[in-house]
């Protein structure tokens, strides 16, 4: 596949589904076979948010994902506190410069111990532009087990360009398709009294909208809230707008 051909069966994905499969051979084919793509729209000074507000999307192993993420790892990676920071591409090269500068701490290095285990030691991390301080997006590219980080540099200094455009594209695609944490689904019921509490409706309103009492309406936002984890109507609102789970067209 052309990479035009590429970026209009982007443009026209429809699920987070098809869009992450198709990007996981995309990325393959120049020798990233192993990809985490992680976003928050809760970022804070001191925090990225709750974990279960995260978009996450990969193609690791089960263990990989228990250990740098499960058990939180991802906190203390060099390359996420790179691209926390930045914007742009970098090679995993800095790790080892960071680590033998003396730069890392402790659980830093531990991370770098546990990416040798998994045989995670070259590739590139990519992170995404926000215009908004709360959020961020990144995505680490790995290199398949055994390529060296001086291979994936050439890789790069001829299709680098190509391969940040990609990865752009598909960060700005997800942003618009739904995504729906782990544990934290909405009934069409739940969604569609959200809907018109974001319409302005008042809940006498919704209640004759929806062909229910007022009390199995307030029920309806209430489970919506406990279901977000959020205090208010409104941040149920917010949150669930946020994650595109509001007015979506079926397909």
């Amino acid at each position: 596949m052309s990479i035009t051909d590429y970026l209009h069966f982007v443009s026209g994905a429809k699920t987070l589904e098809e869009l992450w499969h198709t990007h996981v051979l995309k990325m393959a084919d120049y020798g990233f076979d192993r990809l985490i793509y992680g976003y928050t729209r809760f970022k804070t000074e001191n925090s990225l948010g709750d974990p279960d507000d995260f978009v996450i999307l990969t193609n690791h192993s089960q263990d990989y994902i228990n250990g740098f993420l499960h058990q939180g790892m991802y906190r203390h990676a060099p390359m996420l506190d790179w691209a926390i920071e930045n914007e742009g591409a970098r090679s995993w090269e800095w790790n080892q410069k960071m680590y033998a500068e003396g730069m890392l701490t402790p659980k830093a290095e531990q991370v770098l111990a546990f990416n040798q285990k998994m045989h995670m030691t070259a590739g590139y991390t990519i992170s995404f532009f926000s215009a908004s301080k709360r959020y961020k997006g990144a995505i680490s590219l790995g290199g398949k087990i055994g390529a060296e980080q001086a291979e994936l540099d050439k890789v790069w200094d001829e299709h680098g360009e190509d391969i940040i455009l990609m990865n752009n594209v598909v960060h700005l695609k997800i942003l618009t398709l739904p995504y729906e944490p782990p544990n934290r689904s909405l009934t069409s019921r739940q969604l569609e009294a959200l809907e018109w509490v974001g319409d302005g409706k008042t809940t006498q309103d919704i209640a004759l909208l929806m062909g229910l009492t007022s009390a199995t309406v307030e029920k309806h936002l209430r489970l919506a809230r406990i279901s977000l984890s959020v205090e208010t109507t409104a941040q149920a609102v917010l949150k669930a707008a946020l994650q595109n789970q509001m007015y979506v067209v079926e397909t």
